[in-house]
């Protein structure tokens, strides 16, 4: 199997961060309330990993060992906001929905935990790939538990409210370490 299909697969599903480390769990479980936010945060935070993750290989060489941690989380903030200005600026019914979970982003540790991992250590190529994959792989698992809140909500208004979003997120978790034994 090629690099780039390891890569992609470990991201997408085997090593996904959002189920694997349930590493970015507050979005996964506070947005994913329908598909349209689902997605709409996935997006951003898909564009927020990829371009922090590709600024810090870039520049990774002149960042003091001291001042790494500032500088990643300086970086994550500054592209954490050009997100929040885009989406302000094109989809504004989606940010008034989903601005403050946007705003986490830049906490967020599934961001900082592949920076910290890839971005400061590979090379950019790599960097570029292991940042869109995992940041779809995110995506998709917000995708999922967003679409199977609001279909499976018109019949059963738990899965619409806060606590369905453990129980959607629990069960899932759960077929999704059942189908990785199998495989």
């Amino acid at each position: 199997m090629s690099y780039p299909t390891n890569v992609a697969r470990g991201n997408g599903w085997r090593d996904n961060q959002a189920w694997c480390r349930l590493l970015g769990l507050c979005p996964l479980l506070v947005v994913a309330t329908n598909t349209v936010d689902a997605l709409g945060l996935g997006i951003a935070a898909m564009g927020v990993l990829v371009t922090s993750n590709v600024c810090i290989a870039s520049i990774r060489r002149f960042i003091p060992d001291a001042a790494r941690l500032p500088a990643f989380m300086l970086l994550i903030g500054l592209c954490t906001s050009t997100a929040v200005l885009l989406m302000q600026a094109f989809a504004f019914d989606l940010y008034e929905r989903i601005a403050v979970f946007i705003q986490i982003v830049v906490t967020n540790y599934f961001v900082l935990a592949r920076v910290e991992s890839v971005g400061q250590k590979r090379e950019l190529r790599y960097v570029l790939l292991d940042s869109i994959t995992g940041g779809v792989g995110f995506a998709f698992a917000l995708l999922v538990v967003g679409a199977t809140r609001e279909i499976v909500g018109q019949g059963l208004l738990i899965t619409a409210l806060p606590p369905g979003a453990f129980l959607v997120a629990g069960l899932m978790l759960a077929a999704a370490n059942a189908f990785k034994r199998r495989v």
